[in-house]
Formats: structure tokens, sequence, C-alpha cells
């Protein structure tokens, strides 16, 4: 046993992470096979989620309520959004109880702790992975029947924009986990509140759409940037600046800087309120 002092706040022990890169990449194995086991379809479901999703998406809010899609095809507008949105969403959900879920593990091993939401971050991938082949395909489709819509030089963003996602998920997630070992409600809330949350992002209505009076109070939303992005490069609609996309960038990194901070405060005390 090496007794140490007391680290600073911003020891991130990021050697240590590298270190364990073999656990890494054992969790995002385990996270995979453990949730398709024993399941019929099987990984089948990375594909029915979001073709459903944007199933009742163009039947309701296309067809029913008959909001704008700024002339693009309706199923090639909503999977757009879903597909950015789940990759946050995902992230942001399952690292918001990494201390609930891993109390047992964290209490018994070490390893760095940080292993643990980064697993998360890369094996939704994984699964954003699968759903951008759903969309190339209906893209694809699209483009065959002849429908306006063209991608443009913007796309070369879309590496960017998936590291926005996976960091703006991870940071806020940190955040939401450090309280969550207090505060089991969060949980719920998070749960419920993501949903909410997509509607106050151009998910099911692009941002030219929204009313004058409300527009600023989307573009709040990181996402809101990220999404009207990844829209514009691969479909060539959507309200790309270099203002609402700048404006997510920084609070990614915000994000990213205080959830690691808080993350690496809450692990050395958190075994003791778990």
């Amino acid at each position: 046993m090496v007794i140490e002092p007391q680290n600073s706040l911003f020891e991130l022990h990021l050697k240590d992470v590298w270190r364990y890169r073999d656990l890494l990449w054992l969790l995002v194995k385990r996270d995979f096979v453990s949730f398709y086991k024993q399941t019929i379809l099987g990984p089948l479901w990375f594909f029915i989620q979001p073709l459903f999703t944007t199933i009742i998406f163009t039947f309701i809010f296309g067809n029913l309520a008959g909001l704008s899609t700024d002339g693009l095809p309706q199923p090639l507008f909503y999977m757009a959004g879903i597909t950015a949105w789940n990759y946050f969403a995902d992230c942001l959900t399952k690292t918001s109880t990494v201390f609930r879920d891993n109390a047992n593990i964290f209490g018994k091993v070490y390893f760095p702790r940080l292993i643990m939401p980064l697993s998360i971050v890369v094996s939704n991938l994984v699964r954003f992975a699968v759903q951008m082949i759903l969309f190339f395909m209906m893209i694809a489709y699209y483009g065959l029947t002849g429908a306006d819509f063209h991608m443009n030089v913007y796309i070369l963003l879309f590496p960017v924009l998936v590291l926005l996602m996976a960091l703006l998920g991870l940071g806020l997630g940190l955040i939401i986990t450090a309280m969550t070992t207090k505060y089991r409600d969060l949980a719920f809330l998070i749960t419920f509140g993501v949903q909410l949350m997509m509607y106050a992002t151009t998910v099911i209505y692009p941002l030219s759409a929204a009313p004058e009076q409300y527009k600023w109070l989307i573009e709040l939303n990181p996402m809101t940037g990220i999404i009207e992005a990844f829209r514009y490069g691969f479909l060539g609609e959507g309200e790309l600046t270099m203002n609402t996309l700048g404006y997510s960038v920084i609070i990614t990194i915000v994000s990213v800087i205080i959830g690691v901070v808080i993350f690496n405060k809450t692990e050395k005390t958190f075994v003791d309120t778990v």
C-alpha cells in the first residue's frame, strides 16, 4: 500500500486511464453483449428503435401537426435529428448514474474511475455508428428518388459534431452523477427531463420554423447548434452559424471541465454516501 498526500482536484490520472485501456474495451464489450444477449432480435434493435421513432414523428408531427421540415423529406429530416439526439441522450442518461450503478465495483477494486463513464460514451458510439448506416441508407433512397436535398462541404464537420455530442453528454452526466450519490430522485428527473429537453431542441422542427420570440430560448440549448450543423452538412438545410456552433463548443468545454473536476472530487468519498 502506497500512502500519498491528498491529490488536487485537477489531478485526473490520465496516464492511469491509458494504462487501463484494456479494461475500457472490456467494459465496452460487456455493455454491448449484456444488453442484447437475451433478446430475440439482438443488435437489430439498433435499427428498429430509430426507424419506428421516425415513422411516429412523421405521422404525428409531419402529417397531423403539419410542422415544417424546411422542404426536406419528412422521414429524412426526423431521422437526422433522432440519430444525433439519441447519441447525446444515451451518453447523458447512462453516465448520470455511474456511481449508483457501479457502487459495488468501485468499493472493491481499484481502477481509474473515469474509465467507467468513458466506456459508456464509447459503447454508445457503436450504436450511433449503426444508426448512421440506417441514415445513409435513407439518404441513398431519397437521393435515387430525386428528393431535393444536397450534401455540402460542411459535412467535414461531422467528426467534430460527434465529439461535441459525446463530450457534452459526458460532461453533463458527470455533473449529475456526483449529485445522484446523495439525491436518488435526480435519476428519475433526468430520464424525464431528457425527453422534455428534446422538444426544446430542433429534433422535430427546424430552427427557422420557431417563433421569433422563442428562438433565442431554443438556441440556449447547446444541442440545437450541433443538430442544425449536422442537418446542414448532410442535407443542405438548417441554420449553421459560427455563433451557434461556437456557443455549443464553449458550453461543451465548460461542462466537461466542471464535470471531470466534480467527478474527481466525488469519487474519493462517494462510497460513504451511496
